[in-house]
């Protein structure tokens, strides 16, 4: 089942609430994630982007509009190092393995960002990836889950 729109909301919502800077997210269905986060940018006006290796990064509102020479990982890394305003900056399918300079530039984009918010978010991310982000990277699950009704066994509601 994928996540509802209210469920992109509440993401998008924890992301911004997260105190660091770099946030490890698992979905279920990324590419319905990354539709409604367009909803929220286009409605809300947030700068929202999201690159990948093939097109490299783009604006979520607006869709064709692209920021050129961002489609190696590290160019887009330094872009939103460089970055003096608020984005959340969603990245999906990395190329593996990922270059020392790379892995260095998402441990500095970890590190709170002071006085604008930037979060850099790593959609499904392998796990050799994280397993070296684990220790400055925040993770949240963006899985949807079934509500679970509560059931009643002997005189007694169980969750």
């Amino acid at each position: 089942m994928a996540p509802g729109p209210v469920a992109g909301s509440e993401i998008f919502e924890r992301i911004l609430a997260v105190p660091g800077g770099l946030v490890l997210l698992d979905c279920d269905d990324s590419a319905a994630l990354v539709e409604q986060f367009r909803a929220i940018a286009r409605h809300s006006g947030q700068s929202i982007y999201l690159w990948d290796p093939e097109a490299g990064m783009g604006n979520l509102r607006e869709v064709h509009a692209r920021v050129p020479g961002l489609q190696r990982l590290g160019n887009a890394l330094r872009y939103m190092q460089q970055s003096n305003h608020f984005g959340i900056y969603l990245l999906a399918k990395f190329p593996l393995p990922i270059s020392t300079m790379d892995n260095n530039l998402l441990r500095q984009l970890a590190r709170s960002p002071a006085g604008h918010v930037r979060r850099v978010v790593l959609l499904d991310a392998e796990p050799a990836l994280v397993a070296g982000l684990d220790d400055v990277a925040v993770r949240l699950d963006g899985s949807s889950r079934p509500a679970q009704r509560p059931r009643l066994r002997d005189g007694r509601w169980l969750p």
